[in-house]
């Protein structure tokens, strides 16, 4: 599976869970993570994409998205270890965990693999 196939619904994802936490606690906190990391997920998720046309591999593109990944997974993390709240923290942390594993693996194996033409 190719990483901009989860990166563009997991900063989706994201956006819409700032724009809800603003919404019903007014977090400030919550707006700005959300749409930042979201917005920055969707547009390196967009990078690959654009990479994927070309049969080329954005390596930039994975290591901001495995960052991105691995620093909302430790921030949500704590965020649950303060509040034992599964829900949004335990969940966020929990998916993004998965993301990030998902993109060392594609960083480890070298990115998107192309089938080869057919003449």
């Amino acid at each position: 599976m190719h990483d901009f196939c989860f990166t563009i619904p997991y900063g989706l994802m994201l956006v819409c869970g700032g724009i809800i936490g603003y919404a019903k606690k007014g977090s400030t906190a919550s707006l700005a993570g959300g749409l930042g990391t979201g917005f920055l997920l969707i547009l390196t998720g967009y990078l690959s994409l654009q990479a994927f046309h070309k049969r080329k591999n954005s390596y930039f593109a994975l290591i901001i998205e495995t960052a991105c990944a691995a620093i909302l997974t430790w921030v949500m993390g704590q965020r649950y270890m303060q509040t034992s709240k599964i829900m949004p923290a335990g969940i966020v942390a929990g998916i993004s965990g998965l993301m990030t594993i998902f993109y060392l693996y594609k960083i480890v194996t070298g990115g998107n693999h192309f089938p080869p033409k057919t003449e």
